[in-house]
């Protein structure tokens, strides 16, 4: 993506994107630096032990708070579950059954349960005086479809991107899983734009000793290193579709945007249906042409490198594993 393209569209039209970020422990998502100049960031978490200051000059604005969210509208803190690792703290309890399975089920060991200040999406974008939300990143470990469903449905119809980060397995009691998100995220007029699987090594701590004496070695780095991860949770990107946008009036601002966001993602293809469709709705011109065009020379760019990515390495492997087997003879 040419970072001045979007800077210019960006500042012409005056878009400043709106991004809620639920379980801003670490740094704000890669993807969304490009636009950060631009863009009005919202982190929320209430456990701070892991969680990065965020400049203000990195963003248009940048706001950090420290509460909880919660899609109960009645209640004005929550318990939450502070876990070995920040990582996993959640309002749901750690389904210590389930994670016995496996490695990592160290990192969800509860060390404090406290009451914690919480709001709703709602509440807290009344509070900012932010009208809307236009891409939409939770890691609320387990709670991400729930949050998303208890946005008002103004706001929410006319979100543009969603990630989200649910589990494909039970690690928290009464979490929402990916089967059912991706079935609720499609029938609300969104398609999934990325999807990359995460996990853990499947063995019982509590045989780890015994491993480790077999294998004589002294630290668990072994059976990482070893034994392939078990799928756990999936980390997914959703984008709208252009349907959904036919049919709910959507402005020239968010056919734009929605246009940066697929090329922050690399969807060229999706890019250009979209710049073909701004032109058909709204006139052609210097935007329409912009686009249009961009994505294509993206294409052309990346066409050679692409190439040899999914042709050449393949064929240089086969003829590496020939030499080999003739050295072999």
């Amino acid at each position: 993506m040419r970072s001045k393209v979007v800077n210019h569209l960006l500042s012409k039209l005056d878009i400043h994107p709106v991004l809620i970020d639920v379980g801003a422990s670490g740094a704000p998502p890669e993807i969304w630096e490009r636009i950060a100049q631009h863009s009005i960031y919202v982190g929320f978490d209430p456990d701070l032990r892991e969680i990065h200051e965020v400049p203000e000059s990195r963003f248009y604005k940048a706001i950090i708070v420290n509460e909880a969210v919660t899609s109960d509208e009645g209640s004005d803190e929550v318990l939450f579950y502070f876990t070995k690792s920040p990582r996993c703290s959640s309002t749901l309890r750690p389904d210590s059954e389930s994670l016995s399975h496996y490695l990592f089920s160290d990192l969800f060991i509860v060390e404090k349960e406290a009451k914690v200040r919480a709001a709703t999406l709602d509440s807290v974008m009344e509070r900012l005086s932010l009208p809307r939300i236009d891409w939409f990143k939770t890691d609320s470990q387990g709670t991400d479809l729930r949050l998303f469903k208890s946005i008002k449905d103004i706001v929410r119809s006319r979100v543009l991107a969603v990630d989200i980060e649910p589990g494909l397995m039970d690690a928290y009691l009464g979490e929402d899983l990916f089967v059912d998100a991706h079935r609720e995220f499609v029938r609300s007029g969104f398609w999934l734009s990325r999807l990359d699987v995460g996990g853990s090594v499947q063995i019982r701590r509590s045989s780890l000793p015994t491993a480790m004496a077999l294998a004589s070695r002294s630290d668990d780095r072994f059976i990482y290193e070893t034994v392939r991860p078990s799928p756990g949770w999936v980390n997914a990107r959703y984008l709208r579709t252009l349907d959904w946008l036919a049919q709910d009036g959507f402005t020239q601002r968010e056919y734009v945007l929605l246009w940066v966001f697929a090329l922050l993602d690399g969807q060229l293809g999706f890019a250009f249906d979209l710049g073909i469709e701004y032109e058909r709705l709204f006139g052609k011109g210097e935007i329409s042409d912009t686009l249009k065009n961009e994505p294509v020379l993206l294409m052309k760019r990346d066409y050679p490198r692409m190439f040899l990515a999914r042709f050449a390495a393949p064929v240089m492997g086969r003829v590496r594993r020939v030499g080999r087997q003739l050295i072999g003879l």
